[in-house]
């Protein structure tokens, strides 16, 4: 009970910390609520375990009242237990204790997905497609992926026995835990003559350097521009996006402003020192994956004109957190203040302060968004995320792609093939041939991939509304008759969508022989938005009409 009280009142007292500016009286009846509250909740509390049938848990009960309360704010206050710091540290740092491995669950059995090179699972020769029998002596034959991960994380330095089957055998192995740090720059590299393309996954401690060391390089091999891939990069570290966009702007100019309900504890953030490439023209390529530093780092080189970006709009989190210790070794991660770039606008695209009748939070409408100038006067605006400079439409898979996807054939392919291959061409160079493709179909022969297209709901809800309607015989019959039509049609997609199919099967391929750079190495080629990056960085007059120039 002590600890549960001391916990409530710790959030409370964080929550009324805010109110500074209310009235004495205000400020006495609020206190008289948050006791009431917490006297009401203990003796809840209390009783359930006095009471109650079953034997409870208590900390288990804590943790569902506090998520339930936190549900009603926004999906980035979150309650951690002293159990998930190591998940906290990972979010932070972008490193854990563990084997370097994703995996998966295919057919009861989680597998190797793709081990990270030159960390243990790597190193200790496991490969994707490797069944993960027991961890420890543990039977994992049914265990979702989650519980598995968290049976392969544990301190650095400590061992792991893992019991494998590959190709029907099993086999055991014994690893030594690492610390994982997962690379901020997973690629970079030249992609045409003159131009050097940086991908940034991560903006945990450090990104800057990495990302300066990454251009550093690139200017070695002759870059006079540069592509900025933040697509996918959910953000991190506020400091570490301010340290990128000083690499490219010069000191004393303001790249994000914290803004609080207390002005003293409002915060602007300014570039401090002098930039490595101030004129180096730079293209951001950005999708809705894209969050928080990312969109501090293209909305401020956006709002300041100093680069192009090109993708599709990205996710729209303005919203600040900031870690708060609490009793027992447990924390809180609290939504403190909102992101305000350059130009004066939020980039918060889903207001949690206002929900519809159902209970959600909405986006904010087009008629409340304010327009805002750049640094050159282009009219960008808030509450929308960022808008590119050049929006292209998103890739969106066939339906038998993703069939073959989710059931796994293209990644049991990839498995098949390495062992017939030895070696393969660098990464580059490397195609899916024609006599692959027709191995990969002669592959699925046995394999189930089916599934329904949206010809074939729209005509089977028409056959249903028919038979309502007692439509006659002849003409429902036709209507059957085209459904049947479309389905022997669909037979041919494997052929119909064969340059679609082939990269799934490039990727797949190309990962077991060169790992994750040589998977982004090789997806440049067919990169429709890189391939727009380059062209814009080539034409001189459109990308200086684009930024107002």
């Amino acid at each position: 009970m002590k600890k549960l009280s001391v916990s409530l009142l710790a959030l409370f007292a964080l929550i009324f910390c805010f109110s500074e500016t209310k009235s004495q009286q205000d400020l006495n009846q609020d206190y008289f609520e948050m006791n009431k509250a917490i006297e009401i909740f203990g003796s809840v509390f209390k009783n359930l375990h006095s009471n109650y049938v079953d034997d409870l848990n208590s900390g288990d009960l804590v943790k569902t009242a506090i998520d339930a309360m936190l549900a009603k704010l926004d999906p980035y206050t979150v309650y951690y237990p002293e159990s998930d710091m190591e998940d906290v540290k990972m979010q932070l740092l972008g490193q854990y204790g563990g084997i370097g491995s994703l995996i998966h669950k295919q057919n009861n059995h989680v597998m190797i997905s793709e081990p990270y090179e030159n960390l243990p699972a790597h190193k200790a020769g496991l490969k994707a497609g490797d069944i993960i029998l027991k961890i420890d002596g543990e039977n994992c034959e049914g265990k979702t992926t989650s519980q598995v991960s968290e049976r392969l994380r544990g301190q650095a330095g400590s061992t792991i026995e893992l019991t494998i089957e590959r190709d029907g055998k099993q086999f055991t192995k014994t690893l030594k835990r690492e610390e994982i740090k997962l690379p901020n720059v997973s690629y970079s590299g030249m992609i045409d003559t003159n131009i050097g393309y940086i991908k940034l996954t991560e903006f945990t401690k450090d990104a800057g350097l990495h990302v300066l060391q990454a251009y550093k390089k690139l200017e070695a091999q002759g870059a006079k521009y540069l592509v900025l891939d933040l697509r996918d990069n959910g953000g991190g570290l506020l400091n570490e996006a301010v340290n990128i966009v000083n690499l490219f702007v010069e000191k004393g100019n303001v790249v994000v402003s914290k803004k609080t309900k207390h002005i003293e504890k409002n915060a602007t953030y300014k570039t401090t020192k002098k930039a490595a490439a101030p004129n180096v023209p730079i293209v951001v390529l950005i999708n809705p994956y894209s969050a928080s530093a990312s969109e501090i780092v293209a909305g401020s080189l956006q709002d300041l004109d100093r680069a192009v970006v090109i993708g599709q709009r990205s996710f729209g989190k303005g919203l600040v957190q900031t870690i708060i210790p609490l009793v027992y070794n447990s924390q809180m991660k609290v939504t403190e203040s909102k992101y305000y770039i350059p130009s004066g606008r939020c980039i918060q695209a889903i207001d949690y302060s206002h929900r519809n009748e159902s209970g959600f939070a909405e986006k904010v409408p087009d008629s409340l968004k304010t327009a805002y100038k750049t640094k050159n006067g282009r009219t960008v605006y808030a509450g929308s995320g960022i808008e590119p400079d050049i929006l292209l439409e998103p890739y969106t898979p066939s339906n038998i792609a993703i069939s073959l996807a989710g059931n796994f054939h293209c990644f049991n392919y990839a498995n098949k093939f390495v062992k017939e291959h030895q070696s393969i061409l660098p990464a580059s160079e490397f195609k899916i041939t024609d006599d692959i493709y027709e191995d990969f179909i002669h592959f699925l022969k046995d394999k189930d991939y089916q599934y329904v297209t949206s010809s074939e709901k729209t005509i089977d809800a028409l056959i249903e509304n028919a038979q309502k309607e007692q439509i006659d015989s002849a003409t429902l019959s036709q209507i059957k008759d085209l459904k049947q039509r479309i389905i022997e049609d669909k037979k041919n997609d494997i052929y119909k969508f064969k340059d679609e199919i082939k990269i799934l099967l490039l990727d797949e391929i190309i990962t077991r022989y060169y790992y994750q750079k040589g998977s982004i190495e090789a997806s440049l080629k067919h990169d429709k938005e890189v391939k727009r990056a380059i062209e814009i960085l080539k034409d001189k007059n459109e990308y200086n009409k684009i930024l107002g120039k």
